[in-house]
């Protein structure tokens, strides 16, 4: 009885060895680098660590999270004004292209004043920045995408730059939060 137990205590090992060698074998030979950590030049500057660290802002609904990312403050001013920030941090499985403070300081500040009083414009422009689903690394390769505005955004991929209408780049691409994901960019984006 002994021996038997034995074996079968050894015939487990075994298998508790060989199936992950066999799952590893299975397994691509290569992931894509962006698959599972955000990426882009930006991401070296997001806080190590706090609510504005990227394992922060993962545990957080998209505006929430956004809003403890001092990169983005701007962008959280404009969704308030707007009134969104409910909207958004309950979603489920959006992709925000959320624009840094420099891409708003590119327009010149009375528009960017003109735009945050006119609460109309101003919620086209910012659902225009949010896709209604989640939106892969692979996606952004050559992708077109419908907006909550209504419009399409497209994404391109050329090397390890991703572009979105063409004009802005994705500075810091595939951050997680609770409810979403974030791709931030280097440009406010014009609905079309």
């Amino acid at each position: 009885m002994a021996m038997h137990h034995a074996r079968r205590t050894a015939t487990l090992t075994a298998a508790a060895f060989t199936l992950p060698l066999m799952l590893s074998w299975a397994a691509p030979a290569h992931a894509d680098a962006h698959s599972a950590d955000p990426f882009g030049p930006a991401c070296a500057s997001v806080p190590k660590d706090g609510p504005g660290s990227l394992e922060g802002m993962a545990k957080e609904p998209v505006a929430t999270a956004a809003s403890n990312n001092p990169a983005l403050s701007t962008l959280v001013t404009a969704v308030k004004q707007a009134g969104l920030v409910d909207t958004l941090n309950n979603a489920k499985d959006i992709t925000v292209f959320a624009p840094t403070n420099e891409a708003f300081a590119k327009i010149p500040k009375a528009d960017l004043d003109k735009i945050l009083a006119d609460k109309e414009q101003l919620t086209k422009i910012l659902t225009y920045h949010v896709v209604g689903e989640k939106i892969t690394p692979q996606q952004l390769d050559s992708g077109s995408f419908k907006t909550l505005q209504g419009g399409n955004l497209t994404t391109a991929a050329s090397g390890d730059t991703y572009t979105v209408n063409g004009t802005a780049k994705i500075v810091c691409g595939d951050v997680r939060t609770a409810n979403g994901t974030v791709n931030v960019i280097d440009t406010v984006l014009t609905p079309m």
